[in-house]
């Protein structure tokens, strides 16, 4: 039984020696693995120690809080601060500024996309716009003093805000040592700061100001590719009155006085570009442009990455790697790199659609948003280009009908506002101070809106679109709480033919005092009702913007009906209603007289039976209550003698001045007199336009920048050619002649030939010509503005006068400082053409300006008007655009609507035509039939041109 039990015992306990010598193995080899990790743990300490000791200690540089808030600040995108409109105060209030309750007004807000208006008072304290409605109670009980007016009824506005001004920098008077306007070191100069160029001594700001502008974007010129920065100046003077305190938000820096909070939005900066012609001035053509423009952005961007390479080091800590390195940048090109960063807006100066397409690739190849196209003069014709456009499309800022002047603005329409409206973009209008005047700003968007642009969006034009396109949506261009106290008060609806300022306040504070004031129909407080263009509109964008303008042209009988007035020169040459002068028709009734046309000339006005067998076959025009009245007669735009102005190949070329040319030989000693007929143009596109504006006869001059002007002619616009009937007015009109200083010949050496030609001690060609100004069978129109040039011309008449015997005749064009001597042109019998309509200081010759409401009582106009002085009207150089409403809003006066009409109608004929020689008989004066309302308000469209001379009806 042992035997047998242990036999049977555990495995384990069986033989106890080799598992005890395994356990010893594992233990030694945990050992050794332990002793190892200890030996490799020591080392690595000593190693790390020992690179520690040969490592510099880390240092962080002493500004580096200054850094990080650089950086941070990149990614920073300008904003107004999140409580603006809590502010209980304007950053531009004046000490002292009493608060000012505008009582009883129509308020065009701004807002609901220009829709609102709000009937009621607004308050303005402490440069801010306190409230708006009905706020006259709460007032009496806050306020022991304030200054109210009442406006009642009138039409209230925000300023107006103009996108495109060189004012300031391109100075008025035009003086050289003020030009600044300009820089000639190359076409990339980004670098360049309006605002170090800018003139508050300049006398333009009333002059805006007395149109309703009240905060204007004053860029440098349009010479360079990258021009430099423009800055939004409000262009009330300040008690400073230096250029630094006239900006409206500049970017921070700008004052050295004035940092940007610790983190604080940034405010924005605005970068003028110029494409096209302008650039091409250094030598460079377009491809160059282009090209000089991509490597300076290129540059800009390798910066901008360069930068964004350091600040992501810093926002990781490696000062380490920073090391002994700045913050890249660079002073030029900081513009540009702000311009990527979306801090610094671009303003584009572009025309056609080549400049269009090349600066939208820009655009989107370096990633930057257009702000807007300035000029544009293309843009309705390529509106999908401009949504291309890099972020979003940017508006376009443009006249309303001042074009063709250059080749690139050949196309430009009076109806690209509208079109572009209708395509969904933001419309500008704009003025370009001085060479286009911002106190006629205004008047750009009343003509845009008589073509076509709807009220609210002709209004915006000039106040909420071009303050949201500046980034100042938040403090101007409305009429709201919180705003900045910059509104307008105006005697007629702001779109009415005249519109003007009854009063301006900016910041507060009542910028005339003792504003003038004009009276105005009724009618004048309503948005005029304007034509309907859709037909000349869609015909404009089929035809690329060249639509035909010839029109078609009826010999025989075409009967007018629905007529309200036909206004016509009578024999004593006033201006009269024949439908109701010289008919049984009732002037009531006047609105369905009826007017009938055979061959050119009036048959029958009043009753005339449109039944009669000889009117079966007469074409059937109904003017819808408009009216006939005179064409009008323009002078000063050199129709017919020019097609494209800066373009030398359209152009007649200048004639010889024979005070400093000398004269050919061929023409011997006596020397010769150029006559306009001689190089007259006829089709041009601003003659056709000018004709379907209402404008029948142009009395046009050879082109001169010298003293003789040479002999004038007057054509007939709507005539094909010359050698058409009735195409000659007069082969010969008047003499010419210019008076201005600071040409290459002196005014008194000008007069002294002047008085050798009259007095007849001059013989040959021209002694001759000046020997039947003399006798009084031709006029002398001089060219003049100076008030003691005027006054020499009146004694050199005067000396002539003695000695012939003869009454000469003698007319002063320009005239700005003619209120200066007004009785003494009555006195002598002087005739006056006023161009432009409206004074402006363009030289020092024209400093003395007589400006008219609200700075004075009079315009220039109505001033030489009391005197009993004959006046008529003309543009200035280019701007003559023969539009209707050139010479419409210049007459203002009491009386009755039938007189105020027969002045104005006279300014623009029948003094013209006295004035420049050409008085005929009352039956060879054409006519002008206009659909809706007449030529002197924006309500009348011009729809058929009767031309007695030429025996035809043209019907447009």
């Amino acid at each position: 039984m042992d035997a047998s039990k242990g036999a049977f015992l555990p495995t384990s306990s069986v033989p106890a020696a080799p598992r005890r010598r395994e356990h010893r193995r594992n233990s030694r080899l945990l050992l050794a693995f332990v002793l190892l990790l200890v030996a490799s743990a020591s080392l690595y300490l000593h190693l790390s120690r020992a690179a520690v000791a040969r490592r510099p200690a880390e240092v962080v540089p002493l500004d580096a809080d200054e850094i990080l808030a650089k950086c941070r600040s990149l990614k920073l995108t300008p904003a107004p601060p999140a409580d603006f409109h809590t502010r209980t105060e304007s950053d531009r209030f004046q000490p002292g500024t009493e608060a000012v309750l505008i009582r009883n007004a129509t308020i065009w807000t701004g807002d609901d996309h220009g829709t609102q208006v709000v009937h009621g008072d607004v308050l303005l304290d402490k440069g801010i716009i306190r409230a708006v409605g009905e706020v006259f109670p709460v007032v009496m009980n806050k306020y022991q003093s304030i200054t109210t007016i009442d406006a009642h009824g009138s039409w209230l506005t925000p300023g107006i805000v103009d996108l495109h001004s060189h004012v300031g920098v391109g100075p008025s008077p035009a003086l050289a040592g003020a030009e600044d306007g300009n820089s000639w070191k190359g076409p990339i100069v980004p670098w360049l700061r309006a605002l170090d160029a800018f003139n508050t001594r300049d006398d333009s700001y009333t002059d805006s100001m007395s149109g309703g502008v009240t905060t204007s974007l004053v860029l440098p010129g349009s010479l360079n590719a990258i021009a430099g920065l423009g800055f939004v100046m409000k262009l009330r003077p300040t008690l400073e009155r230096s250029p630094t305190s006239m900006l409206l938000e500049p970017p921070f820096g700008f004052n050295a006085s004035e940092h940007a909070p610790i983190d604080a939005p940034p405010r924005w900066g605005h970068m003028k570009h110029a494409c096209g012609e302008n650039p091409k001035n250094y030598g460079d053509v377009r491809m160059d442009t282009v090209w000089r423009v991509r490597d300076a952005y290129d540059t800009a961007r390798t910066i901008m990455r360069a930068q964004d390479d350091y600040c992501e080091k810093v926002s990781e800590g490696d000062w380490r790697g920073l090391a002994g390195k700045k913050f890249p940048e660079e002073l030029q090109w900081t513009p540009l790199v702000e311009i990527l960063r979306g801090k610094v807006k671009v303003q584009a100066h572009c025309y056609e659609a080549v400049d269009l397409d090349n600066f939208v690739r820009l655009s989107n190849e370096f990633k930057f948003e257009i702000a807007a196209f300035h000029h544009a003069h293309e843009t309705y014709l390529v509106p999908e280009v401009l949504k291309r456009a890099y972020g979003k499309p940017p508006a376009c800022a443009m006249f309303s009908s001042f074009s063709r002047y250059k080749r690139e603005s050949y196309r430009h329409s009076e109806f690209a506002p509208r079109i572009l409206a209708d395509e969904g973009l933001d419309v500008v209008m704009k003025s370009d101070h001085p060479g286009v005047l911002s106190r006629q700003l205004l008047q750009e968007a009343a003509i845009a809106h008589y073509f076509g642009l709807p009220d609210s969006l002709a209004l915006a034009s000039v106040t909420t679109t071009p303050a949201q396109v500046l980034g100042l949506e938040h403090r101007i261009g409305y009429v709201k709480e919180g705003f900045d106290a910059d509104v307008v008060l105006w005697d007629s609806h702001p779109l009415a033919l005249g519109a003007t300022p009854k009063q301006v306040i900016v910041d507060g504070i009542v910028q005339f005092p003792h504003a003038r004031e004009a009276p105005k129909a009724h009618s004048r407080q309503h948005s005029p009702s304007t034509p309907n263009f859709d037909r000349e509109r869609v015909a404009t964008l089929k035809y690329d913007g060249l639509p035909p303008l010839k029109s078609k042209p009826h010999h025989a009988i075409v009967a007018f009906t629905n007529v309200s007035h036909v206004w016509m020169r009578d024999d004593t040459d006033m201006i009269v209603d024949i439908l109701t002068r010289h008919s049984s028709l009732d002037p009531e009734e006047s609105s369905n007289g009826v007017v009938v046309v055979s061959e050119g000339r009036i048959t029958c006005s009043g009753t005339c039976d449109l039944h009669a067998p000889s009117l079966a076959n007469a074409a059937v025009v109904d003017l819808q209550g408009g009216a006939i009245q005179p064409g009008l007669v323009n002078f000063g735009a050199n129709l017919g003698m020019t097609e494209i102005p800066m373009e030398d190949s359209t152009r007649d070329g200048a004639i010889a001045d024979p005070l400093t040319d000398g004269q050919p030989s061929l023409f011997g000693t006596g020397g010769f007199m150029a006559k306009a007929a001689d190089g007259l143009m006829f089709g041009t596109r601003d003659a056709l336009l000018a004709y379907r504006a209402g404008v029948t006869v142009s009395v046009s001059t050879p082109i001169s920048s010298g003293w003789l002007g040479g002999l004038s002619t007057a054509f007939s616009l709507g005539a094909p050619h010359k050698l058409a009937t009735g195409a000659l007015v007069r082969d010969v009109a008047a003499v010419h002649c210019a008076l201005v200083r600071g040409g290459a010949s002196s005014v008194s050496t000008m007069v002294a030939a002047m008085r050798r030609l009259l007095t007849g001690e001059v013989k040959g060609e021209i002694g001759e010509w000046f020997a039947k100004v003399a006798q009084g069978k031709i006029p002398l129109v001089v060219d003049v503005h100076s008030a003691d040039i005027i006054a020499t011309l009146i004694v050199l008449k005067k000396e002539v006068e003695a000695k012939t015997g003869a009454p000469m005749k003698l007319t002063i064009a320009g005239a700005t400082e003619s209120h200066l001597l007004a009785a003494e042109l009555a006195e002598a019998d002087v005739g006056v053409i006023v161009a432009p309509g409206r004074s402006f200081p363009y030289t020092w010759d024209e400093r003395r300006v007589l400006p008219g409401p609200p700075v004075s009582n009079n315009s220039l106009i109505g001033h030489l008007l009391k005197h009993n002085i004959t006046v008529g009207i003309g543009p200035r150089g280019w701007v003559l655009l023969a539009t209707r409403p050139t010479p419409r809003w210049r007459t203002r006066g009491r009386g009755t609507c039938a007189s105020i009409k027969k002045g104005a109608f006279a300014l623009a004929t029948v003094n013209m035509e006295k004035l420049l020689g050409l008085e005929g008989k009352p039956n060879e004066q054409d006519l002008v039939a206009t659909v809706g309302g007449d030529l002197l308000g924006y309500q009348g469209k011009v729809i058929a041109a009767i031309s007695p001379r030429r025996s035809v009806v043209d019907i447009f």
